[in-house]
């Protein structure tokens, strides 16, 4: 895994594992990186951060992660990529199709 700094200034990690993509949260923004690609977008004010991947089914995730609200309890909650993808005008099928797992990882 390598880190480059994009042409916005973030920090996007380079996937050396083809078929592996990594979800993390910071604040309010939750980031899906795959290959060369980060798919940021807002999730909530209340996600303190992601523990683990229960599923992942061609873009829809299912997480564990903890609240601001109540940090010692884990609570599950749900991702669907596809919406998010199209409204990025990504292919979401071609994008999706090579991903085999979801790993959580923070920096």
């Amino acid at each position: 895994m390598e880190s480059t700094l994009n042409r916005n200034g973030y920090v996007s990690m380079v996937n050396n594992n083809h078929n592996t993509a990594f979800l993390s949260n910071k604040g309010e923004y939750t980031f899906f990186v795959f290959g060369d690609k980060t798919i940021r977008f807002l999730t909530g004010k209340n996600l303190d951060r992601y523990t683990s991947v229960k599923e992942w089914d061609n873009g829809y995730i299912v997480v564990m992660c903890k609240t601001k609200s109540d940090p010692e309890h884990e609570e599950e909650d749900y991702i669907d990529l596809q919406p998010i993808l199209r409204n990025l005008y990504f292919d979401a099928d071609t994008f999706l199709k090579p991903i085999k797992e979801v790993k959580i990882r923070y920096a």
